[in-house]
């Protein structure tokens, strides 16, 4: 398989860690490298289902090495927890784990702030998830920020934290919130660093040794490409690079050792959280609603549910240089009788044929509707390309060329067996 980088060409939530778990059986490792605890990876192994938030979905196979990057902003109590949830299950999480002694580490006071920085936003808030990781990405730019390596060595941790927490408490104290105990935080956190210090190490160094032996990487990408700091709907985004650039920054493998780029995307568009969502639709949000689909894994929260956006899926075959398409979820749409996709943009007498910088701007633009005719029959059970309606087949040709990529996956379910390669 090479080294292969997976992104989400969307707003997230586009099924990621599905097309992950099937992609994983080709690679030898795994590399989680941006984002934290607030992206969700929902995977189904049979009947039984997985949600992880740290930890790779590789961890779901047997024999591969899962690695969380420097990129990663790591909440040592929610991985934790992650992983004796995990044991629970039956899942073997020991030396097939490695965390990145210099990813940054989400304390108290960031969620706090995080939460804080919401209420004061008001009607304009971001709609974050409330997790610490904007405040976290934060620190680490401001170079206040503590890494893991800190949090395993109690005599680092004690010094650095009691700064942090007088630091951060007198903001908490300005903002009306309650400060936090030293005490309790440093007692709480020591005994997670004690936990995860045998998984800690240099990853930079591991990665390149993989690599020397001929290993195959597979770089697991978190959120979706239009809530990159960068290159997303700013301010509606995240605050690390989603995209596919990220996987170097995130890992320190250098950009000449990446050999394809894999976008994923669903056959209709959703989001969570506050922005532009242009081909936004009540209608398709109530059906796939009523379907029981399309809540977050993270939150719970109803996502804003829309019509294909090739506008913006161009955009991020573009940022991303995305090679080839998973398609997931088609068969959300088996029972809609005209399915429509966005071409282009118009605001007033301008049309654009690409995503516009400006949210305010991209918040007010009319989509440009093409229609293409519903097959009108279930796809849950095909298991080949011809087994796809023609129909379904026409649709995800034209998606693909609109997008500007190569289809090579259709998903028509979350089983690992309802993956059609193309």
């Amino acid at each position: 398989m090479a080294n292969t980088i997976l992104v989400g060409a969307q707003w997230g939530d586009e099924g990621k860690g599905k097309i992950i778990d099937v992609l994983t059986e080709q690679a030898d490792v795994v590399v989680r490298y941006a984002g934290g605890n607030n992206a969700g990876h929902t995977v189904w192994v049979g009947k039984q289902k997985y949600v992880l938030h740290l930890i790779p979905s590789g961890i779901l196979r047997q024999r591969k090495l899962c690695v969380i990057g420097n990129g990663v902003v790591i909440d040592p109590i929610g991985l934790v927890s992650e992983i004796r949830a995990l044991h629970k299950l039956g899942i073997k999480v020991g030396k097939n784990l490695v965390v990145s002694e210099t990813a940054h580490v989400v304390f108290p006071y960031h969620r706090e702030l995080d939460a804080q920085r919401e209420v004061l936003k008001g009607k304009n808030k971001i709609g974050t998830t409330k997790r610490g990781i904007g405040p976290a990405y934060g620190d680490k730019a401001a170079r206040v920020g503590l890494r893991m390596a800190d949090l395993v060595d109690p005599v680092r941790l004690q010094e650095k934290l009691a700064r942090r927490i007088a630091e951060n408490n007198e903001v908490l104290k300005a903002l009306g919130a309650k400060p936090l105990s030293f005490k309790a935080v440093f007692a709480e956190y020591n005994e997670a660093g004690k936990f995860l210090k045998p998984f800690v190490e240099n990853t930079v160094v591991l990665l390149h040794q993989t690599m020397r032996r001929g290993e195959d990487i597979l770089f697991e990408g978190a959120q979706g490409t239009f809530l990159d700091i960068d290159h997303g709907t700013y301010p509606f985004v995240t605050s690390s690079n989603t995209t596919a650039g990220g996987a170097c920054t995130g890992s320190g493998v250098p950009p000449h050792r990446m050999d394809r780029v894999v976008g994923v995307m669903k056959a209709y568009t959703t989001r969570v959280g506050e922005g532009p969502l242009p081909t936004e639709n009540q209608e398709i949000s109530d059906l796939l609603h009523g379907m029981g689909r399309e809540f977050g894994a993270t939150t719970g929260r109803a996502r804003r549910c829309g019509w294909f956006d090739s506008v913006a899926t161009r955009h991020a075959t573009m940022v991303n240089g995305i090679d080839d398409l998973a398609v997931t979820n088609l068969d959300g749409l088996d029972t809609v009788a005209t399915i429509k996709a966005c071409v282009a943009y118009r605001h007033g007498k301008k049309r654009y044929d690409y995503m516009p910088n400006d949210a305010e701007v991209l918040a007010a633009c009319e989509p440009v509707y093409a229609e293409f005719e519903g097959w009108l029959t279930p796809t849950h059970q095909a298991k080949t390309w011809k087994q796809l309606p023609p129909k379904a087949r026409a649709y995800l040709k034209a998606i693909a060329e609109l997008t500007g990529a190569k289809l090579f996956i259709a998903s028509v379910g979350p089983g690992r067996d309802q993956t059609i390669f193309v």
